[in-house]
C-alpha cells in the first residue's frame, strides 16, 4: 500500500487486525509503528521475526522516502526531520490516534526524536539499539579498530565517509560486517533477510557523510512523556550500551533493558526475549 504525504509517496503495510472479538463486544487492538534502521535499508528486516507482536498490536511498517518500496527523490530530502515529519503525516493519513511508536537502530533516532516532537501521539515508546547523539560514530569507529578485521576496517571506510557507489558495495559490507553486529552469527546459514532487504546507497551516505554528525537530541528527551523502554546489547559495536544508559537517565521514568547475550542484531540474538519484552512492556504500562 502507498500514501501520498508531503511531497512524497511512502510505502506501508499493515499485518493483524485492528478490532478483535472480546466476548460479546469488539476489542480495539493498539496500533504500533515499527520504524526500520540503516538507514538506506527497509521494513523487511522486522518480518517475520516481528509478526508475533501483531497478536497483541496492529503492526504498521513502512520505509522511509528514498528507500525500499517508498520513492524516490532529491538527495538533500533524505533527512531524519523530514524522516519524523513522513511518520506524522502517514499517521494523520491514517486518521490514527496514539501510536505505540517502535524504532531500531536508526529507526530508533526517527522514534525518539518524533517522540519527543509529538509526545501527545505517542502512548508508548520502545527505542531498541540506538544513540541520542553523533557521538556513536568516534566510538564505533574505536570499537571497530580493536574488534573488526582488517577487511572490516577497511570497508567500513565507505560507512563513516558517506561514499558508498553501488547497492552490490553496499550489501557486501552488510556481508563482511555481520560478525559484528550478531554474536550469534554463523556463516552457514542464510542471511535471508539481508538478501531481500531493497538497499539504498543515497540515503545513508546521506546520513552517514552528513546529518548524523551533527545529530544531537539530549536536550529534547526530557519532552517524552509516553512510558518508554529503552533497549541496548551489552555487545553492540556500532550503538554500545552506553548509549541507551544515556537515553534512559534522560528520559523520565524509562526502563532500561540490556540484553546481555546480543549485539546489535537483537532480533537474531535473543528473538524471544525480545518478543516478551515488548509484548510485556505494552500490556504491564497499559
Amino acid at each position: 500500500m502507498r500514501a501520498k504525504i508531503r511531497d512524497t509517496e511512502l510505502y506501508f503495510d499493515v499485518e493483524g487486525a485492528g478490532l478483535v472479538p472480546d466476548g460479546p463486544h469488539m476489542k480495539e487492538k493498539p496500533v504500533a509503528f515499527l520504524i526500520h534502521g540503516g538507514p538506506g535499508s527497509d521494513h523487511t528486516g522486522f518480518k517475520p521475526s516481528l509478526t508475533p507482536l501483531s497478536q497483541k498490536m496492529q503492526l504498521v511498517y513502512f520505509d522511509h522516502r528514498g528507500q525500499g518500496r517508498s520513492a524516490r527523490g532529491p538527495k538533500d530530502t533524505y533527512t531524519l526531520d523530514n524522516n519524523v515529519e513522513d511518520m506524522e503525516a502517514l499517521r494523520q493519513h491514517l486518521g490514527l490516534g496514539k501510536l505505540v511508536v517502535i524504532g531500531a537502530s536508526y529507526g530508533g533516532m526517527v522514534a525518539l526524536t518524533y517522540a519527543s516532537r509529538y509526545p501527545q501521539h505517542v502512548s508508548h515508546l520502545i527505542a531498541i539499539v540506538t544513540v541520542a547523539h553523533g557521538g556513536f560514530l568516534q566510538r564505533a569507529q574505536t570499537i571497530l579498530a580493536e574488534r573488526g578485521t582488517p577487511e572490516q576496517q577497511a570497508i567500513a571506510q565507505f560507512l563513516w565517509n558517506g561514499s558508498f557507489e553501488t547497492e552490490e558495495q553496499l550489501r557486501e559490507y552488510f556481508k563482511v560486517m555481520r560478525p559484528l553486529y550478531s554474536v550469534t552469527y554463523d556463516p552457514e546459514s542464510p542471511q535471508k533477510s539481508w538478501d531481500r532487504a531493497i538497499l539504498s546507497v543515497d540515503a545513508i551516505n546521506a546520513a552517514f557523510g552528513g546529518f548524523l554528525r551533527t545529530y544531537d537530541i539530549r536536550d529534547q528527551l526530557p519532552n517524552i512523556t509516553a512510558p518508554t523502554l529503552v533497549i541496548a546489547g551489552r555487545h553492540d559495536w556500532i550503538c554500545p550500551p552506553e548509549f541507551s544508559e544515556e537515553i534512559a537517565r534522560l528520559i523520565p521514568n524509562a526502563d532500561l533493558r540490556i540484553f546481555e547475550n546480543s549485539g546489535h542484531a537483537v532480533r537474531a540474538d535473543e528473538p524471544e526475549a525480545l518478543l516478551d519484552a515488548i509484548a510485556g512492556f505494552i500490556v504491564y504500562k497499559q
